[in-house]
């Protein structure tokens, strides 16, 4: 129970701020030898994160129906990691990726990359400034998401604020981008456990739905709270710690 309660808590907390939930996971599962760390459970930890930013963006769905514009290039941004990532799973190369070397490395760089992308003129709002080409240009920067370490949210964060998009609309941008992308995840991960014969949802894969659902939901709204006062640097340096870390320990 505790192991799943740990899984849930990595997962809320590191799917939507920019430091990488699937190098957490790895990382925390590889340490501690966690027997839940399965297909099944990743699913279920995934949903739980896709229903709270569906369940906090409510209100925002109302506008994206009357502006379909936004809508389409939202939807469209997502495709490229979609396509990507199938291409990377299909061809087991995303095996080859989940190492204590690339996580290092990655999460050192890309945490630099954050911190300079952060520095630039915060000027454009989502709802007014968004772009196919915008929307297709942060799409294409969330396929290096693929790589463990990168961040998906750090990665969009990153190219949306390269673009000018103020803080707390870069991460709008982020959120909502990741709804196709968390979809597409859940419906690969339900294809794969039906060939496997093993689509039994039981009490364990509940309350990781449950337990992610509310740890996601929780860091959604303050992480946004939070980019309305402050920068981004606090993540810069927890990723160039941990880089550091992971890099001192991969190779020493």
């Amino acid at each position: 129970m505790i192991e799943i309660f740990i899984l849930s808590f990595v997962q809320g907390i590191t799917e939507f701020i920019p430091v990488s939930s699937s190098s957490h996971l790895i990382i925390i599962s590889k340490f501690l030898n966690f027997t839940y760390n399965n297909l099944l459970v990743d699913v279920s930890l995934h949903i739980g994160s896709f229903l709270a930013i569906i369940f906090y963006f409510k209100n925002d769905f109302h506008i994206l129906i009357k502006n379909k514009k936004i809508f389409i290039f939202l939807l469209t941004a997502s495709l490229p990691v979609i396509f990507f990532g199938w291409i990377l799973v299909e061809f087991a190369i995303i095996e080859h990726l989940r190492n204590l070397k690339i996580i290092g490395w990655t999460t050192f760089l890309f945490g630099i990359l954050l911190l300079i992308s952060d520095r630039c003129k915060t000027k454009k709002k989502m709802y007014s400034n968004l772009s196919l080409y915008s929307a297709l240009l942060i799409g294409f920067f969330q396929i290096l998401s693929l790589v463990p370490g990168v961040s998906r949210s750090g990665i969009t964060i990153t190219a949306a604020r390269f673009l000018e998009f103020n803080r707390v609309d870069a991460a709008k941008i982020s959120f909502l981008i990741s709804i196709p992308t968390l979809a597409a995840l859940m419906m690969y991960g339900f294809y794969s456990l039906y060939n496997a014969n093993n689509l039994i949802f039981s009490k364990i894969s509940l309350l990781s739905v449950f337990l992610s659902f509310i740890f996601s939901y929780i860091i959604i709204k303050y992480f946004l709270l939070f980019l309305k006062k402050f920068s981004l640097t606090i993540f810069v340096f927890y990723r160039a710690i941990l880089g550091l870390i992971i890099l001192i320990y991969a190779y020493f």
